[in-house]
C-alpha cells in the first residue's frame, strides 16, 4: 500500500481512527513512521516498539471482530516544526452493542517526516473520569477546577 503524503498531524489523526475504526491494518500502519523507534500501548497492556511489534499489535487488536466507532473528545494540541502531541478523549462506541461506558484518554505523537506527518506514539488508558478540561480553543468546554500538584 502507497503511503498517502499527510498535510499535517491532524490529517494524519483521522487517518489513523479511520483505520482503527475500520480495522484496516495496511491503513493503520501506512499512518505510521517507519522506524523502530515507534511505540503503541493499548489500554491495560504492554508497551510495543518497533514496527513488526507495533504491527503485530493491530493485527491482534482487529481480529477481535469488532466493529469500533470514535468521537474525539476534548482535544489539546501542541504543536512544533517537527513535532504535535494530541491528547484526546476516545468515546468509543462498539457495533451492535453501543457506547463503552467510559471514555479512553489517548496521546499521539506525530513527526513530520520527508514524506508527510506520522504517528510515532500511541498511549491509550482508560480515563479515570469524563473529559472536563480541553484546550482554550473549545468555547464549549466546561473548565475543571485548576489543582496544584
Amino acid at each position: 500500500m502507497k503511503k498517502a503524503l499527510y498535510a499535517n498531524s491532524q490529517e494524519a489523526e483521522a487517518a489513523f481512527y479511520d483505520a482503527f475504526s475500520k480495522s484496516n491494518l495496511e491503513a493503520m500502519m501506512a499512518v505510521w513512521a517507519d522506524d523502530d523507534e515507534i511505540y503503541c500501548v493499548h489500554p491495560g497492556g504492554a508497551r510495543f516498539s518497533g514496527v513488526e511489534n507495533v504491527r503485530e499489535s493491530w493485527r491482534r487488536v482487529f481480529t477481535s471482530g469488532q466493529t469500533l466507532s470514535f468521537q474525539l473528545r476534548a482535544r489539546h494540541e501542541i504543536h512544533g516544526m517537527m513535532t504535535a502531541i494530541h491528547s484526546v478523549y476516545e468515546q468509543i462506541t462498539v457495533a451492535g452493542q453501543g457506547p463503552v461506558r467510559n471514555a479512553i484518554l489517548a496521546t499521539n505523537i506525530y513527526l513530520r517526516t520527508d514524506r508527510g506527518w506520522r504517528i510515532v506514539a500511541h498511549h491509550a488508558s482508560p480515563a479515570a473520569a469524563p473529559p472536563t478540561v480541553v484546550a482554550a480553543r473549545d468555547p464549549d468546554a466546561k473548565r475543571a477546577p485548576k489543582t496544584l500538584h
